[in-house]
């Protein structure tokens, strides 16, 4: 009931394997996330991310600091990984990363998230803020991994999440 999803697919002219390589350092995700979020992670440094990883973090939502775990549910190096919300702001947040080969040296990043707002069916009044919001930490974030990966193509509207 009241679950919604968004899908975002990201072409970097780098190799499938630098680009999961970055994603699975916990370290960066501080460095994809929008300035406004006042993202910090909790958990002790440096992580090794696999299946089973819980990683703690706090994230800022309007200025309120909101604390969020996350468990790595599936971990399949090169491939794809999924992350689940074990607490945090949402009633379910299930982030799948998939890495794909474009067949000409780049990768296809697809990020697939299954969302339900708090406070059913009331939260569902807030969810043109939370797709605003979701648009652009996710646009951030393909802005940054391009500039951190060093692609320098500009992102087009091709790449702009899409919700249902």
């Amino acid at each position: 009931m009241f679950e919604h999803t968004m899908h975002t697919r990201v072409h970097l002219d780098v190799p499938r394997a630098t680009a999961f390589a970055f994603f699975a350092e916990a370290e960066n995700l501080g460095r994809i996330t929008p300035p406004e979020m006042s993202f910090r992670i909790r958990t002790p440094l440096p992580l090794v991310i696999r299946e089973g990883t819980l990683i703690d973090y706090t994230i800022g939502l309007h200025g309120i600091p909101m604390p969020w775990r996350t468990l790595i549910r599936e971990w399949q190096p090169n491939d794809y990984f999924v992350d689940e919300q074990l607490r945090g702001p949402y009633r379910q947040w299930i982030h799948r990363h998939s890495f794909a080969d474009d067949g000409a040296g780049g990768v296809i990043i697809e990020d697939l998230v299954r969302y339900k707002l708090p406070l059913p069916p009331f939260g569902e009044v807030a969810h043109p803020l939370i797709r605003r919001q979701l648009r652009r930490i996710f646009s951030y974030r393909t802005e940054q991994v391009r500039l951190l990966l060093g692609d320098r193509r500009t992102p087009n509207a091709s790449e702009e999440p899409v919700f249902s």
